[in-house]
């Protein structure tokens, strides 16, 4: 065996993922089939909930901080724009930040946990025996000839054209692609910004400067029919649609690069099969409306990894693996949902000013703004824990707590400042490491005694959080369990009520040592 998992491209999800299964203890390649990073950016930040996940382990700060590091309050559903600030802790995220930096930052990360990432490796073929086999066989094109690797799991974060999606057999439905926009970074121009774009008659366009001389441009007239993924678009194009839309002549200036997009959504049937899983564009495509394809796919990983991870190493059964698919498959059939719509409302044209008109009317009450706040953050994503929260797996609305439930049962937990025997510290930094965290906000030994066997595998840290923390924040829970990717997974009063937790901790971190 070459590894415990191969994971089959080497964007933010691969990246990523690939730093979760080393935090997690696994040994990981990663194979991406270009000789080299291309450079190019057709994302150009992230959510807000991307950027906790990468605050959870640390890596914020290597964005950039302070006035380097944009975050907007203001965001838009459909092009209807409203303050995201409405739903405490929400914003539009993080912008500006190019694709290509966001990789460079994830794959020198992996690559200090010790990830294996090569590039020009190419999967040609997948193995019979994936489904109900004990390992997964590629075949692998390289520099050197061709190879074969084996691993206990093969991940596909090989994007939409997904070729371990595709080897594996698992069908990809949805929605073909009706239209084609077009972007490129343009050079020698001085352009308006519009970074929530502008809807005009003829189209919508959206401009952002990237760096001195470079404006992101993105173009979407109204009538230009879908296109073959093989074929080519050049700047002249680009540039007679912008005028088309915007009556502004941009043909004197150039591009560093173009190219083209469509509203195809299409959702994987499975997450895993057998073997081999996917996470990322090779399991959801969708229109690019707030910049959610990225963060969707960090978001994959952060789930995937700390699950694989203890799986490939002993320490959890199968039965956590079977949790992915049952959490992430409903967001991601979520965040189609929410595209489409948006797709319809900004690139509706005439026909959907009605409907653009009564959505600015409907933002106008604060539940309409938390409500679609969340919902493009990321941040009112609930799993079923246990417990009583979110009972059919992920919830599809960031849901009502169900009867007994407490409140924050299967969602994630906010930043929160803490006050411990180490001194200050916060609910971001102590998971760092990558592992549970059973948070202690009384001083009980009871739950100190109640996890030993955990080990290893689950941090107990006795801290004290504000007041106002403890009611708003914590909903007055006097302990939580919280996962590595930051979602609680279990609560208690305190004052020795330690009721489920050992439940939990076996669901969410296998058998206790000794078992």
């Amino acid at each position: 065996m070459d590894a415990d998992v191969i994971v089959v491209g080497a964007g933010p999800t691969g990246l990523m993922l690939a730093g979760e299964l080393r935090l997690g203890g696994a040994d990981v390649i990663v194979l991406d089939k270009l000789a080299e990073p291309t450079g190019q950016s057709r994302g150009l930040g992230f959510t807000a909930r991307a950027m906790e996940i990468f605050d959870q382990r640390g890596l914020l700060p290597r964005f950039g901080q302070g006035e380097t590091l944009e975050i907007s309050p203001v965001g838009h559903f459909g092009g209807v724009q409203f303050d995201f600030t409405a739903l405490e802790g929400a914003h539009f995220g993080a912008r500006g930040i190019p694709q290509s930096q966001t990789e460079a930052v994830l794959a020198a990360w992996a690559a200090e946990l010790g990830a294996d990432i090569r590039h020009g490796c190419e999967v040609l073929a997948l193995a019979d025996g994936f489904e109900d086999g004990d390992l997964a066989e590629v075949t692998v094109g390289t520099a050197e000839g061709v190879r074969r690797l084996r691993a206990r799991y093969l991940v596909g974060c090989d994007g939409g054209k997904s070729t371990v999606r595709k080897l594996a057999g698992i069908g990809f439905p949805g929605t073909e692609a009706t239209r084609a926009m077009f972007l490129a970074d343009v050079t020698g121009l001085d352009l308006k910004p519009r970074y929530l774009g502008e809807t005009l008659p003829n189209g919508m366009v959206m401009a952002a400067p990237l760096k001195e001389g470079v404006h992101r441009i993105i173009v979407c007239p109204h009538g230009a029919a879908a296109r073959s993924a093989d074929e080519q678009v050049t700047f002249e194009e680009v540039a007679k649609a912008w005028e088309h839309i915007t009556g502004e002549d941009i043909s004197s200036g150039g591009a560093e690069w173009v190219s083209f997009f469509s509203d195809a959504t299409r959702q994987a049937a499975e997450y895993q099969r057998g073997r081999v899983l996917l996470a990322g564009d090779a399991a959801h495509i969708h229109l690019p409306a707030g910049g959610q394809g990225l963060s969707t796919g960090v978001q994959d990983a952060a789930n995937l990894g700390w699950k694989l991870a203890a799986v490939v190493t002993g320490r959890a059964g199968e039965d956590l693996l079977a949790t992915y698919h049952a959490e992430r498959h409903p967001v991601g059939r979520r965040l189609l949902m929410n595209t489409r719509a948006q797709g319809m409302v900004f690139l509706g044209g005439d026909p959907a000013e009605p409907l653009r008109r009564i959505l600015t009317e409907l933002t106008g009450y604060d539940v309409v703004r938390r409500h679609l706040a969340g919902v493009v953050s990321h941040l009112d994503i609930r799993y079923d824990v246990g417990g009583g929260a979110a009972e059919d797996g992920a919830s599809e609305d960031g849901g009502e707590d169900a009867a007994g439930a407490h409140p924050l049962l299967g969602r994630r937990l906010g930043k929160v400042a803490l006050t411990g025997p180490g001194g200050e510290s916060d609910t971001f930094r102590l998971l760092h490491a990558g592992r549970g965290v059973l948070l202690d906000l009384v001083g009980d030994p009871a739950l100190r005694e109640a996890a030993a066997g955990w080990a290893g595998r689950v941090d107990v840290v006795t801290a004290t959080a504000s007041a106002a923390d403890r009611g708003a924040v914590f909903a007055g829970a006097g302990a939580v369990l919280v996962r590595p990717d930051g979602h609680v997974a279990w609560t208690g009063a305190g004052d020795d009520d330690t009721d489920g937790l050992g439940t939990a901790l076996a669901r969410w971190f296998g058998a206790p040592a000794g078992d």
